[in-house]
């Protein structure tokens, strides 16, 4: 019998299962975070054709239960997950456990407010969805950043200045939508339909 471990492990798998099973040792390892399971699989299956060993986690929770045992060299972390929990605090989980672990964020809700927050608790990169493997992949090797990034005069407008404090405030409060409408002095409803209305596809 052997104890060759496998390259890729099912992203189906109980996460209870999961932490106790080891990552391969020849293939580069990622941890997907992701509450949609239907992304996350897609984008497992995708990256284990690259030879990565992957794996899944739906929670802070789940995070926390996986890095018991492994450690992984990469991360793609979805900003908003079930409820009104906030991927941030798995970017600052996953950067305390290894600081030279790649980190990249995943939102449908882009804005500067919540790149600045996930980079300054220890992402990479930053990425607004949809993105695909190749673009997860790609921002992997530009954790260094670019100094010829090209940059714009384009003035900023009332509904971006508006959408950026409203992202703001979520960063301060855990993406919880009710104390941020309360900070906002605005009603929950009418922030949920903002969110969805600037919701990116």
């Amino acid at each position: 019998m052997t104890d060759k471990i496998p390259d890729a492990v099912p992203a189906t798998l109980p996460v209870q299962i999961l932490a106790q099973l080891p990552l391969a040792e020849d293939n580069p390892s990622l941890l997907i975070v992701e509450d949609d399971a239907a992304f996350a699989r897609t984008l497992s299956r995708s990256f284990e054709r690259r030879g990565y060993a992957v794996q899944h986690a739906s929670s802070h929770d789940e995070v926390k239960t996986l890095l018991v045992t492994n450690s992984p060299e990469f991360a793609v972390v979805d900003l908003k997950l079930n409820g009104e929990a906030s991927g941030l605090a798995c970017v600052q989980t996953l950067h305390a456990h290894d600081a030279e672990m790649l980190i990249v964020v995943l939102t449908g809700f882009a804005s500067i407010a919540t790149a600045v927050e996930a980079i300054k608790l220890g992402a990479c990169h930053y990425l607004a969805k949809p993105s695909n493997t190749d673009d997860i992949e790609a921002a992997f090797t530009r954790a260094s950043g670019n100094v010829e990034v090209e940059l714009t005069n384009r003035p900023t407008s009332i509904k971006t200045l508006e959408w950026e404090r409203i992202h703001e405030t979520l960063a301060e409060t855990g993406f919880n939508i009710s104390e941020t409408a309360r900070r906002l002095g605005m009603h929950r409803r009418t922030l949920a339909r903002k969110l969805d209305k600037q919701f990116v596809k």
